[in-house]
């Protein structure tokens, strides 16, 4: 081989781009890890790249916001705000950044972003029912869903609303609407990640879920996997139905992602839960229509700075819990 050829640094200058073999959807986040198929001196050569990890140091984060360029903004409610944006000049490229910002952030967001410990916890129902539940119920006479219902309500965010429900042919428990993630680019289906709104509010969460339910879910699902399908030309086996437990916020709400998806923090052991298998569980489940998911053990993670595990769980792990 030339002197150019063992070159290790000049490899890759050589490489002549034939095509896209894979975007990398088997990566948490499908698009950071191209696979791309092509030749050097005209031999075949595959040239696999992934975004490399942040610069840690200080000297670099500190000067982060302002490298930013043609930030551009995707949506925004209440506290939450979402762009794309580039990490240098970017002239001519798309954007390489995904950027969240929370302002005014919270306490609670502090804790809830920061590193942590993280433990695996065990709700028994007498825990759901003495516990949780009040926690619960706090929450949400706090006001923490007012951002929720003001989207609901049509008073904010709708041009982020991909659908809505029409009200004169859908039964009222069924009405839904539909929104980007946060975390997804809005464009990348092979990341493809929605969140369902259900309008009815008397359900907060899995543990709210009854027998009586099962036929109402099934049609919910169903129409959620039409209504994906023909926004996005997805087939509707190309589509994932699951919630969170514990939720981020206390109101009904089903996350769709594509399948390719990588599962990542938000589809977890200890985070998500298939809604195919709690409709089978509930329907499956003895007892009469009011049986449900309240009379079950769940488990999941928590972080040790959350308030669920400062004020529920360790107190009862130690013994402290009235």
């Amino acid at each position: 081989m030339s002197e150019a050829l063992n070159n290790a640094e000049g490899l890759i200058p050589q490489f002549s781009f034939e095509k896209l073999l894979n975007q990398g959807i088997e990566n948490y986040q499908a698009g950071r890890r191209i696979v791309l198929q092509g030749t050097i001196a005209d031999q075949p050569a595959l040239l696999l790249a992934e975004r490399a990890a942040f610069d840690s140091q200080d000297s670099h984060l500190s000067t982060f916001s302002t490298s930013l360029s043609q930030i551009q903004k995707l949506g925004d409610n209440d506290i939450y705000r979402w762009y794309m944006a580039h990490s240098g000049a970017g002239q001519g490229q798309p954007p390489d950044l995904k950027i969240n910002l929370i302002y005014p952030c919270t306490d609670q967001h502090l804790k809830k972003y920061s590193a942590q410990a993280v433990r695996y916890v065990t709700e028994t129902p007498d825990i759901y029912r003495e516990h949780v539940r009040p926690f619960m119920k706090a929450k949400r006479d706090q006001g923490r869903l007012n951002w929720v219902f003001n989207i609901l309500d049509g008073r904010t965010e709708q041009e982020d609303v991909l659908f809505r429900s029409p009200h004169d042919s859908t039964a009222e428990d069924e009405r839904y609407l539909l929104l980007p993630d946060l975390n997804w680019d809005r464009k990348t289906l092979g990341s493809l990640h929605l969140l369902a709104l259900l309008e009815r509010r008397d359900i907060w969460s899995v543990r709210d879920l009854k027998k009586k339910h099962v036929a109402w879910l099934k049609r919910i699902v169903a129409d959620i996997a039409t209504t994906v399908s023909r926004l996005y030309a997805i087939d509707p086996d190309m589509l994932k139905c699951y919630i969170h437990y514990q939720p981020t916020y206390y109101h009904f709400h089903i996350h769709i992602v594509h399948v390719s998806l990588e599962a990542g923090a938000t589809q977890a052991v200890g985070k998500a839960l298939s809604l195919d298998n709690i409709i089978s569980q509930l329907a499956n489940m003895a007892g009469h229509d009011e049986a449900g998911m309240d009379n079950v053990d769940l488990s999941f993670t928590l972080g040790e700075a959350s308030e669920l595990w400062t004020h529920v769980f360790l107190p009862i792990k130690e013994g402290r819990s009235q």
